[in-house]
């Protein structure tokens, strides 16, 4: 009996399929957005007439960067070598602060050129929501790091830890294959 329990503790298979349904209703909300975008603007007057803020190239760039140390990090757990795991990790939730830190910077440009979130141009408005809604996706994703980095320094069970590596793994991917989608769509509608 002793040994069921056991077994049903460590079963992450609901947990992982819960994360399998947020993704794909995120990527339906998403798809949903983007479509209400394409059809405000098929109006010629409502077309995004301004440029995105040149900073979002380097919010790309770090968000890729990003997933490739959370990979490097995944692979390290899996080899049991914890203090690179560990390295691997805060090199992720870094660059996802610094993610974020550059995102709001490109909104402060805007602001700044008098580009802002309420005006007469609803495609402007979808940008700042494209972009808002992903911070909180990116948050989200921090907040699923957290938990690895809290596997990584405890003494749990390496099948936690693995487990929790792979929904961070999941999930961040995920983040930045989203911003990729939103920032090759922003480029090409403008």
């Amino acid at each position: 009996m002793v040994l069921n329990k056991d077994i049903d503790r460590h079963n992450f298979q609901p947990k992982k399929f819960i994360l399998w349904l947020f993704i794909v209703s995120s990527i339906i909300f998403f798809a949903g957005l983007t479509s209400g975008f394409i059809v405000y603007t098929g109006d010629a007057g409502k077309k995004l007439n301004v440029q995105l803020p040149h900073v979002f190239i380097y919010s790309t760039a770090v968000i890729i960067l990003s997933s490739f140390t959370l990979h490097w990090s995944y692979l390290q757990s899996k080899k049991l070598k914890f203090t690179q795991q560990k390295v691997g990790l805060w090199l992720t939730f870094v660059l996802g602060i610094l993610f974020i830190v550059l995102q709001v910077y490109g909104w402060a440009v805007w602001t700044n050129l008098g580009v802002f979130f309420i005006n007469s141009n609803a495609s402007i408005s979808f940008v700042y929501a494209f972009t808002f809604l992903h911070i909180i996706h990116i948050i989200a994703g921090l907040g699923v790091l957290i938990a690895a980095l809290v596997s990584s320094y405890g003494k749990l069970p390496n099948v936690t830890n693995s487990f929790r590596m792979e929904i961070a793994s999941i999930f961040w991917h995920f983040v930045d294959i989203l911003w990729i989608y939103l920032y090759l769509f922003l480029l090409l509608s403008q």
